[in-house]
């Protein structure tokens, strides 16, 4: 990974971890948590997460900004929605993702834990 890229490089956060091959720096800022996401080239919700978290589609909102790369959504609807930097992204939950092209995908998000939906206002599920 390229560490001279302020976007990929080691950072000071509240917490750091790996899930699945992504990268996940957390720090809190009141109530919301700003993440930087790191999906690497290749990643894929069905190959690398599904079974760690034991859901067949991911549960949880996303709201940020793709600051490099692109990942496309499938909902549960089959609605594919890609999402390629630069671009604000409201996912709602119900969906699963890949990283498309080789180049690793980097989301900055905002979140409140489990209550992500209700407090930014998300619908429950993937509306057209």
């Amino acid at each position: 990974m390229n560490t001279t890229d302020p976007l990929l490089a080691p950072m000071q956060a509240d917490e750091h971890r790996e899930l699945g091959g992504v990268q996940v720096d957390v720090s809190r800022a009141g109530n919301v948590r700003v993440k930087r996401m790191i999906y690497p080239p290749g990643f894929n919700w069905a190959s690398h997460l599904s079974a760690a978290v034991g859901s067949k589609l991911c549960m949880h909102a996303h709201v940020g900004f793709m600051a490099r790369g692109q990942i496309n959504v499938r909902f549960a609807d089959g609605c594919v929605v890609e999402y390629k930097a630069p671009q604000f992204v409201a996912v709602e939950p119900g969906h699963e993702g890949w990283v498309v092209g080789d180049e690793p995908a980097v989301l900055i998000e905002f979140d409140f834990a489990g209550d992500t939906v209700d407090r930014v206002g998300l619908p429950q599920v993937h509306r057209h």
